[in-house]
């Protein structure tokens, strides 16, 4: 109430006396026994302060207020002024017409319920404080009453659409549909094309009038190449790095402010910190308003704001139908007379206002410049020098309300339609009502910079410490430059942490594609993303991911003109992302390897990834000379071997591994598992962790805002491995892809050698005999022997050569040449009969060779030849087996 009276009452020593009914009224509305408000608000100070001191005097909660608890007279006092305080709240919340029924309420939930009811009388009490406020300080001067909760004032149905009802006029206001759709787009018409490349912005300046420091020669030589044959038809920006690479100018000089000088050298002269004379301003129509629309009034008007010591300036932008925006229009008011420019005719030429933009010596009065510099920069490559910006000084002040509308009521009691302020201001010719909107923005604006200096000061006693910092504060305006969009591939993480939207891995793969073609589509059409395709028709796509173009249409209502036409890329793009493996974030996260360089440890108890007791800057830099790179993982249970020589990894720690109440698995070899260990093991897995509802869950330790916060500890590591991720896989995928061709390999190399062997087999057995050759042929030379032994008489041979010689024959079964085997058929075999023995009961092996001829046997006895078939026992008599022609002569 203080603050706002003193601001009354110094607005009142400046401006007119329109608040002499005003200060009446509040005097016969004051309380009985106060003389003015000074007086009410002393005593309502001085009552606040006493019972601050009281409340602190009393016991604290805790032990000292259980210690007084417990004598029953502070048990009763505390009651009775329990009661006188219900009672007093009860009175204030009936006379603001509240519910009052503090006493009472049940036992159980009668505290709840009090507080409640103060809580909404509290809400009810203060929105009507706020309320007189702002009737007191002029903000809202036709308040309506404050009606109940629920209830609905009647609505004044207005026949006609473009009619607005009013209920104190009876006249029905007219509004015109300033918004047309088929402007001819000025960026047709511009000398120099809209460069909307994906290159850093560099001034356009080529020309630095009142100049300290003088403007580098990278801009005064700019105009000369643009003239270059192999650089019409490369955009500016592109065109200008090209240049800087080809004569190895410092950077520096393309991106810096080029009054960065002068403004950090600027000065504010006293006259400018000493309290002003507000000049009133002139009546709107008495005031001569001119179109500036060609060169010559544009230089016209250059010389005149030359000679003056302050001008107003605003502008009027388009944002919707351009992705860098447009400038439409220039308003600049002196203090005798208003000037419109239009800016789409002059764009090329509005660098001639330099001259008198740059001077110091003249105060360029702006509200809420923040934007106007750097449109001013980006059309035009107008700069400021000696900035006043009302905005600021109204935040100095403490106002209610920042905005020029506010500011105009405030000071000239003047009340401006800001119906025009989101219009077309493309449109041309201007209709009147834009025309009466664009002067009362800066028509006014240099009577309200002479009132806020004269309260800035007042304010601060009539120091100028205030008034100082306002235009330090408008000083650093001036230096902001102008920064062109860049798209990177992380730009549209930005949108989608200001939507507060969790994706999964096809829909963010859909977001972040349909981000991409419309910032592409955008540029190359130069129309806004938000003309392209609305944020929230991107979500919803992103969200749906249509099976088919129809979808997409559905998705947008109304359609946008660009998504029409360019539905079936869109639909290419919702399929590629379907195609992305559905996974949820958590489990990306949980899975990501990479390569992390082991460390050697200061400390016992270290882990490569725990930075929560030490900075980044603390931690030891290790070259990967020094140290192995060893296989690690973020957050896996899958931990990858590799092959690292022992000796260089010596007092090196395994790689960090979070594992609560899990026992370290030990490998065995997968060869030697028997039976009961695979059965041993499969129980085991079986089994579950009884401490797993003690554990923390896997989704507890990110936080999804996180993850996608690029300023985040979280996102740069989940960045970073997931980068080492992906090589890691292409590794493992290239070792799996050696590891198969290998293997084919050597399996065509044993079917080979197989192959091989049994063709060598084949061929080894075409030259063998087979067993019944063998046989057959063995006949044969045994008959040819038996019968040249009994045709010569020759002795026979023991069993021994007997056996050496078939031997022999088998070794070598084809004769030698000119050999003649001997006839024994020819020799007399009686010979060597010799005289009968009695038969002996011992056998003796040699008899049978020395006989001739086998021991007849008479008609009448059985021959004991098949005894040795039927019976193991050895039959007493002459053994006449191993010898192949005695079983021939008994089958002869």
């Amino acid at each position: 109430m203080m603050a706002s009276t003193s601001n009354s009452n110094a607005t009142n020593s400046t401006l007119q006396n329109t608040n002499s009914d005003t200060n009446d009224e509040e005097k016969a509305e004051l309380c009985p026994g106060f003389k003015d408000v000074d007086a009410f608000v002393k005593y309502g100070l001085g009552a606040v302060l006493s019972a601050t001191k009281a409340s602190a005097a009393l016991p604290q909660a805790g032990d000292e207020f259980d210690f007084y608890r417990s004598f029953s007279g502070f048990q009763e006092f505390c009651a009775s002024q329990g009661d006188k305080l219900l009672h007093c709240m009860s009175q204030v919340m009936q006379h603001h017409g509240c519910r009052s029924h503090l006493r009472g309420q049940s036992k159980l939930t009668g505290l709840d319920e009090s507080f409640d009811l103060v809580v909404d009388s509290n809400d009810i009490i203060l929105e009507r404080v706020g309320i007189l406020l702002d009737e007191a300080d002029g903000v809202n001067r036709s308040q309506q009453p404050v009606m109940p909760a629920g209830y609905e004032p009647p609505k004044i149905v207005v026949s006609s659409w473009n009619r607005k009802g009013t209920g104190s006029d009876s006249r029905s206001a007219m509004f015109r549909l300033l918004h047309a759709k088929n402007v001819a787009r000025p960026q047709l018409k511009f000398k120099e094309k809209v460069d909307n490349s994906n290159t850093p912005f560099i001034p356009k300046i080529f020309i630095k009038p009142n100049a300290i420091k003088p403007l580098p020669s990278y801009f005064t030589d700019k105009q000369i190449r643009k003239e270059k044959s192999e650089d019409l038809d490369v955009p500016t920006a592109l065109a200008d790095f090209i240049h800087q690479q080809r004569t190895q100018e410092h950077v520096d000089d393309m991106f810096a402010h080029p009054y960065q000088y002068e403004l950090d050298h600027l000065t504010i002269p006293e006259s400018l910190l000493s309290k002003p004379e507000p000049q009133m301003y002139k009546p709107l129509p008495e005031t001569k308003c001119s179109f500036i629309t060609t060169l010559e009034d544009l230089v016209a008007l250059n010389e005149k704001l030359c000679k003056l010591s302050e001008f107003a300036v605003d502008l009027e932008h388009h944002s919707y139908r351009s992705f860098l925006g447009i400038t439409c229009l220039m308003q600049i008011s002196t203090r005798e007379e208003d000037f419109i420019i239009d800016t789409l005719e002059l764009r090329s030429e509005m660098y001639i206002l330099n001259e008198a933009f740059t001077d110091p010596a003249i105060v360029k009065v702006f509200h809420g410049a923040d934007s106007d510099i750097e449109w001013l920069q980006r059309d035009f490559g107008l700069y400021v020098i000696r900035l006043f910006d009302t905005h600021q000084a109204s935040r100095a002040l403490n106002q209610a309300r920042h905005s020029l509308d506010h500011l105009l009521t405030h000071f000239c009691n003047v009340a401006s339609d800001k119906r025009y302020q989101l219009a077309d201001w493309r449109i041309r010719p201007l209709p009147d009502e834009m025309v009466q909107y664009a002067r009362a923005d800066t028509h006014y604006l240099l009577y309200i910079y002479d009132c806020v200096r004269t309260q800035l000061l007042d304010f601060n006693h009539g120091q100028p410490g205030l008034l100082k910092c306002v235009w330090n504060k408008s000083r650093d305006i001036s230096l902001k430059k102008y920064m062109k969009p860049i798209y990177t591939e992380e730009s549209y993480l930005e949108l989608q942490r200001k939507q507060k939207r969790s994706f999964n891995t096809q829909q963010l793969t859909a977001f972040r594609l349909l981000f991409a073609w419309r910032d592409k589509l955008a540029r190359q059409e130069d129309e806004s993303t938000g003309f392209v395709l609305p944020s929230h028709m991107l979500i919803k796509i992103s969200e749906e991911l249509p099976k088919e173009p129809q979808g997409i249409i559905a998705c947008c209502n109304p359609v946008p003109p660009l998504v029409r036409q360019q539905v079936n890329e869109l639909h290419l793009l919702a399929q590629q992302a379907r195609e992305t493996p559905l996974l949820k974030t958590e489990t990306t996260v949980l899975k990501n390897k990479g390569l992390t360089p082991i460390r050697k440890p200061e400390v016992t108890f270290f882990g490569p990834h725990d930075t929560s007791r030490v900075s980044e800057s603390d931690l030891h830099q290790f070259s990967p000379d020094e140290l192995p790179v060893k296989q690690g993982m973020l957050f896996s249970d899958d931990e990858n071997k590799m092959d690292v020589d022992p000796q260089k990894t010596n007092g090196l720690m395994a790689a960090a591994k979070v594992t609560l109440f899990k026992e370290q698995e030990s490998i065995n070899d997968e060869g030697c598992v028997t039976v009961a260990k695979t059965k041993a093991r499969r129980i085991i897995e079986s089994f579950e962790n009884p401490f797993r509802m003690y554990l923390p869950s896997d989704e507890a330790h990110i936080n999804k805002n996180a993850k996608f916060d690029p300023s985040s500890k979280i996102f740069e590591i989940s960045k970073k491995w997931k980068l080492l991720s992906i090589e890691q896989q292409q590794k493992e995928m290239e070792a799996k892809r050696k590891a198969k061709k290998e293997a084919k390999e050597h399996a065509k190399k044993v079917t080979e050698e197989r192959n091989k062997v049994k063709q060598d087999y084949k061929t080894s057995l075409q030259n063998v005999a087979t067993v019944r050759q063998q046989a057959v042929s063995t006949k044969e030379t045994a008959k040819k022997r038996l019968s040249s032994e009994i045709g010569e008489s020759t002795p026979k041979p023991s069993k021994k050569l007997t056996k050496s010689s078939e031997k022999s024959q088998k070794t070598e079964p084809s004769p030698r040449e000119g050999f003649k085997p001997f006839d024994y058929s020819q020799s007399d075999l009686k010979v060597f009969a010799g005289t009968k023995t009695k038969d002996n009961a011992m056998f003796d092996p040699n008899r049978q060779a020395r006989d001739a001829k086998k021991k007849k046997i008479p008609k009448g006895q059985k021959s004991n030849f098949g005894a040795g078939g039927r019976s193991m026992s050895y039959v007493a008599g002459t053994s006449n087996r191993g010898f192949r022609h005695n079983w021939k002569n008994k089958q002869q």
